[in-house]
Formats: C-alpha cells, structure tokens, sequence
C-alpha cells in the first residue's frame, strides 16, 4: 500500500478546486488547507468565501485563511503541521522564504502554462490575449522568483476557436489536477525531476487591470477578439454604447482584413453575432450586457436598439 504524502494545500479560486480534489482522491494527507480570506462580492457587496474554501470545508478539511503569510501565528501552525510538501494552485500571493523553507521535500505549483512562457497571475487570460494556438500546465518546484523554479512536469494543450478564459482554465484545471497526481506518483518512486527553465523566452503575464477592459476597435481584428476572449467572462471588456459600458463576449474574428467602415461600427447581424469593423478586418460578438441586466445573445440584444451603422466606443 503506498504511504501518502503528508501536505498542505494553497489554492484560492474554481481553478484550484480540481487539484484539492484530486489529493484527496489519492489519498493524500491534506493536513490543512491555506486560502485567501472572504471578499465582499456582487452588487450587495456580500462577505462570500472563497471556492476552495467551501470545498475543502465540504470535504472536512481544515483552512486557514491568513491576513498575512508572515504572520508569526500562521507560520507557527504550519510547522506544527510538519508537512512534507506545500502544494499550490492559483492561491494569488507569493509565499515568502519562511513557507518555501517550511516543508521537508518542497513545493509544487500547478501554473497553468507552459513556462517560461506566461509567468504570472493570469496566464489562461493572455494566452488569449496574444492570440495562441496552444497552452498547458507545468508542474513547477517553487523558488523565491516569480515561477522561476525548475520544471518536474508539463503538458501541452491545444486552443480551440471558441475558447475563453472560463472554458479554457475549466479544461486546464482537470489537466493539472491529473498532471499534479502523477507527479506525487513519481515523487514517491524517487523521480523527483528538476528541469531548469531556459533563459530565454521567457514572458509575463501580469494581474488584469480595469484599464485593460476597454475595447480599441481601431486595433486589428484578431488583437480585438483576442482581449474579448481572455476577458470572458469576467471581467468582462466592454465598449461605450450611448453613454454606458456594454461588455461584449463570444468574440471571434469573422473577416482578417480589410476596413469595410470605420472602426467600432455596427455592420448588422450575421449567423456568428453582431460583427463589429476594426482598424483592420472585423470581429462578431455572441452576447451583449448592459449595466445591471442579463447577458443577452445579440440578436436579442438587437430587438428595439437601432444599433447597425452606429459607431461603438466613442464617449
């Protein structure tokens, strides 16, 4: 019978939730389980756990969610914990020194890329941003530097058309779930592969920004589409429509190039959505949202808002 690993999970959002899942699964002796504390959500501003905390609690596990991962009291109940490894997926701070020292064998992260490309906070979004064909999930043994540490595991994964930033780390998440337990597995034959990252080739995929969600219609189709893409479905990027953020989603791009109008207008409905001009091709989008109503499809949207042959993003 194998002797489960004794660790301490850090995960903080659905991404992370495959992964916890997974130990468990396993086998694996999650002695507790480290997450980033309640934060106001919504329009009532309402105090909402995170989601690995309400499963890791369903699961009857413990969590901690420090304040701060220096927090004399938080350190000192890790090393009463005495784990063998930390394991981290998307928990959206750094650990420090003290954690990284902490466990006897080391610490894993789960990044969803395939580093050294995209280290950082939201990866799956700028992978879309940037226009890849593909991604994946490393498995990565954690050092000081921003996802510098060497490689034990990764795998690549290819980018559909119709991909965003929610179908698409749905999809990694279950792949890193997986990726992370055969890396325990061959962790505990003594495989423990370290695969220095190259010094090349290495890019950043940085926090979004609410700068970043506004729409530039005189870029080219496929930047327009791309940031729609990997701001979908939350934040959400959003052009100006009679004053009002209309977040756009579903983009895709529907011609590469020619400028049949002036950037941000309206050429009418087709059977991939409402198609939008660019300073170069066009792009359609699938659903349409107004400040405090529904997600509608656009054609829905249409009904009673006049909006072909208008220019979108002008204030």
């Amino acid at each position: 019978m194998k002797r489960p690993w004794r660790l301490v999970f850090f995960g903080t959002p659905d991404f992370a939730v495959p992964t916890l899942e997974a130990l468990v699964a396993a086998g694996e002796e999650v002695a507790a389980v480290v997450t980033q504390p309640d934060r106001p959500r919504g329009r009532g501003r309402r105090l909402l756990p995170p989601p690995v905390k309400v499963r890791a609690q369903a699961l009857g596990l413990p969590v901690l969610q420090p304040g701060r991962l220096k927090d004399p009291e938080f350190l000192a109940r890790l090393r009463e914990l005495e784990p063998e490894l930390l394991v981290v997926a998307a928990y959206g701070r750094l650990l420090p020194p003290e954690l990284l020292a902490l466990p006897r064998v080391g610490c894993l992260n789960v990044h969803a890329s395939l580093l050294p490309r995209y280290r950082g906070a939201a990866p799956v979004a700028w992978v879309l941003i940037e226009g890849e064909a593909e991604t994946g999930v490393t498995i990565m043994w954690m050092v000081a530097e921003l996802d510098a540490g060497p490689i034990f595991l990764q795998e690549r994964v290819p980018i559909g058309p119709e991909d965003n930033a929610g179908t698409l780390s749905a999809r990694l998440a279950e792949v890193g779930a997986r990726l992370l337990a055969a890396a325990l597995e061959r962790l505990r034959r003594g495989e423990a592969v370290r695969i220095p990252q190259p010094d090349t080739g290495v890019t950043y995929a940085p926090p979004l920004t609410p700068e970043m969600q506004r729409l530039d219609f005189t870029r080219e189709a496929r930047a327009v589409a791309g940031r729609i893409r990997g701001l979908d479905p939350e934040p959400g990027a959003y052009t100006l429509f009679q004053g009002q953020r209309l977040k756009l989603f579903g983009g895709r791009v529907a011609r590469e190039t020619g400028s049949p109008a002036p950037p941000g207008t309206v050429l009418g409905l087709t059977p991939y959505g409402l198609e939008i001009a660019c300073g170069r091709g066009t792009v359609t989008v699938r659903e349409l949202q107004l400040p405090g109503r529904k997600r509608l499809p656009a054609a829905d949207f249409l009904r009673g808002r006049p909006l072909a042959g208008g220019i979108l993003g002008r204030d």
